[in-house]
């Protein structure tokens, strides 16, 4: 009998249009199992329905969405039929919940102990346990120092750290059902690693069932027993993790797969066109609805829906053995490093910071000897784990921050001094694009106007700025609809594309990206990637920081690998990830997920959309 089992469950969103009311089906007939012990990973885009199916269950839809049918039965009992109060005390206690932002998750202005101390308090456990168990729980999430830890506020803590508390309160009920909803999506690999081998542990010690939500395909590859592939609110694969990744059967599953960066190899990207169907679009489709974007349709797809074939591996396909065929572009060639001139040359860059109370202050280096060249068109990586000095770097370049010691060279000027003359030649010359787009983007300001912000400083008319905003917004995947809206009505990756969309309009020689696909879905992550190598044929450099190693791999012509605020190595990418010479440069490549599955043979070449 299963532990947890999704019956024929549709949830619909209500949709003024009018004097009419329609109700477009977010989720439609999914059905799932999950068997005491198992990870079941639900993979798919943003948009495909996952945060919507944890929502269901925590019984947290947001307003306007209902579930319209279907049940949903945890050990033999519908949890839809149950009344609030009951399933109040079910969640939390059987059924525990992992969000995907920590930071948010947790309230910034209590203590993790507050926040620990009430979510005892919620399961009954005795006042005068919650110390020793909150610090028995922190202790098995690894957590350094859990006693000291007590007292700190969220914002004192690392992301990771962050996560880990929240991994600890999800465990602490020693729950039978687990949903985490993208757990490590903002972490970098050896953190990310850490907390999937933290989670597999207290999973196995305690026989928790995982539902786990993720857009990473390759993440997957590791931890899940069974695999349900997400489209437009339906299922259209589900199998075995090992079949479902070795040998796709829906395209869907194979363009996910194919979209993702190798961590083994260089290779180019298959690149879907246009995006998953929004609410209004899934009230009036009709037939597959993943047959606008599929290479291999034929003219009946868009007619009729196949329903979920097969027994134990389920496909919703007519042509499944069209998939194999499916293989993504070759990947471009290798960069010339004697093609352009030295655009921007770093040399013995150091910050330090002046910490302590007023008696006993020391001194902290962030960045130390800090040593590189950048030529024109030229992109570098900058991988490290968190608190290595890579944002710090980019800072010190940008101008955001001067540094303690050393030069920055741009354009053949020296900007260390960061006077009126080097911001000059800085907005001349570099623009960046932060990790997090929310507090980058002005919130009242509307998008267009955001996007040409350096034409309209330059005082270019309306109709010139009005034509760039429209041609920024196609290249970056954006409905021309969102010009007029502000920050706040649009999602995070919508935000972080109206960020890169506005650096790139002040057409700059060099661009300094701090983490900014780490949000994405790997279908927007594969438009960005092919966006930003055409780019290069106009000659702009990229310093491109990043944790996800398979994405530097595929992008950067060099990389600079950091730790501890020092470079420990330096060089041509695929001699770096080839040779690493080391030891942290091998602790982070053991680190990164492993690569999806097999290479497909070369059958059928799927070209990036035009723009």
């Amino acid at each position: 009998m299963s532990l947890f089992a999704v019956s024929d469950l549709t949830v619909t969103a209500r949709l003024g249009k009018g004097n009419e009311t329609v109700f477009a089906p977010v989720l439609r007939g999914v059905s799932l199992t999950l068997d005491r012990g198992m990870v079941l990973g639900i993979v798919g885009e943003s948009g495909a329905g996952k945060s919507m199916l944890g929502r269901a269950i925590a019984d947290q839809l947001p307003a306007g969405f209902a579930i319209a049918s279907g049940r949903m039965d945890f050990a033999r009992r519908n949890i839809l039929a149950l009344t609030p109060a009951t399933r109040r005390a079910m969640l939390g206690r059987d059924i525990a919940f992992i969000p995907q932002d920590p930071i948010a998750a947790l309230n910034p202005v209590r203590t993790i102990f507050s926040q620990l101390r009430e979510h005892f308090a919620q399961l009954g456990l005795p006042r005068h346990q919650h110390r020793a168990r909150a610090i028995e729980a922190l202790a098995e999430v690894q957590l350094p120092d859990p006693a000291d830890l007590l007292g700190c506020f969220p914002h004192q803590l690392s992301g990771g750290m962050c996560q880990r508390v929240l991994i600890a309160m999800a465990f602490a009920s020693r729950p039978r059902l687990i949903v985490a909803d993208e757990p490590t999506a903002a972490l970098d690999a050896p953190v990310q690693a850490r907390i999937l081998e933290l989670m597999a542990a207290l999973q196995r010690r305690a026989g928790t069932a995982v539902l786990f939500l993720t857009r990473d395909l390759r993440l997957a590859t590791g931890i899940c027993d069974r695999l349900a592939v997400l489209y437009a609110g339906a299922v259209v694969e589900e199998g075995g993790a090992a079949s479902v990744l070795a040998r796709p059967l829906h395209p869907y599953t194979r363009a996910l797969e194919l979209a993702s960066p190798s961590p083994d190899m260089r290779r180019g990207l298959m690149v879907l066109p246009d995006h998953m169907p929004g609410l209004a679009a899934l009230a009036t489709a009709n037939g597959c609805r993943f047959a606008p974007r599929c290479p291999v349709r034929s003219a009946g797809c868009a007619e009729r829906e196949i329903p979920l074939i097969g027994d134990d591996r389920r496909v919703a396909c007519q042509y499944p053995e069209r998939t194999s065929r499916i293989v993504p572009s070759p990947p471009p060639p290798p960069f010339r490093a004697s093609a352009g001139e030295v655009l921007l040359q770093v040399d013995g860059l150091a910050r330090r910071f002046r910490v302590g109370g007023l008696f006993r202050r020391r001194e902290m280096s962030a960045l130390e000897d800090a040593s590189f060249t950048l030529r024109e068109g030229e992109f570098l990586g900058v991988v490290g784990a968190s608190g290595s000095g890579k944002s710090t770097l980019a800072r010190l370049i940008v101008g955001l921050d001067r540094p303690t010691a050393g030069r920055i060279t741009l354009a053949g000027a020296d900007v260390t001094r960061g006077d009126a003359a080097a911001r000059q030649i800085r907005r001349a010359n570099l623009q960046m694009v932060f990790a997090d787009p929310a507090s980058a983007l002005n919130p009242r300001r509307r998008i267009g106007s955001i996007i040409t912000q350096a034409l309209e400083a330059a005082h270019r008319p309306a109709v010139e700025r009005e034509a760039v905003a429209a041609e920024l917004m196609r290249a970056m995947g954006l409905d021309s609809e969102l010009v007029a809206r502000l920050p706040g009505q649009l999602s995070g990756g919508q935000r972080q594309r109206v960020s890169i969309a506005r650096a790139l309009a002040a057409r700059p020689r060099l661009l300094v990206a701090d983490e900014i696909v780490a949000g994405f879905d790997v279908a927007i992550q594969a438009q960005l990637l092919a966006l930003l190598a055409r780019l290069r044929a106009s000659g702009i450099a990229l310093i491109f920081i990043s944790h996800d190693l398979a994405v530097v791999r595929h992008l950067c012509d060099r990389v600079v690998v950091m730790q501890a605020g020092r470079i420990v190595e330096a060089g041509e990418t695929e001699r770096v990830f080839t040779r690493p010479q080391a030891d942290y440069t091998r602790e982070l490549l053991a680190a990164a997920p492993p690569d999806i599955g097999p290479p497909a043979p070369t059958l059928l070449a799927i070209p990036p959309p035009s723009g």
